[in-house]
């Protein structure tokens, strides 16, 4: 038997995400635009969020938006949803889903 890992046993991402690979800063258009399937409607749903002007720069919190990872967006939404006063740094990112989750507590791992 071979030691090496099977084909199979990778992470198979086209089941998940689609826009894994605009993960990093400066990528919300991109990535939004991967998302929905047009630059006209991520436009549209950046300005009607607040993040970007009619003349298609970005406002101030556009600009901040746009300088955090998706890990960091993940993260900074699910702490502003929480009930529990969690900060961002309180949530661990998983990229298949695009979404950030509580870390467990007594763990100081973790994403």
């Amino acid at each position: 038997m071979s030691s090496e890992v099977s084909s199979d046993a990778k992470l198979d991402t086209t089941k998940y995400m689609k826009t894994t690979k605009h993960t990093g800063k400066d990528q919300l258009l991109k990535r939004l635009t991967a998302q929905v399937g047009s630059k006209p409607l991520a436009e549209n749903i950046l300005k009607k969020r607040g993040d970007m002007k009619k003349d298609g720069s970005y406002t101030k919190a556009g600009e901040a938006r746009d300088n955090m990872t998706a890990s960091q967006r993940a993260k900074d939404r699910a702490s502003k949803s929480s009930k529990t006063k969690a900060k961002p740094q309180d949530y661990k990112y998983d990229v298949k889903t695009n979404s950030a989750t509580l870390k467990a507590k007594g763990k100081k791992n973790g994403n």
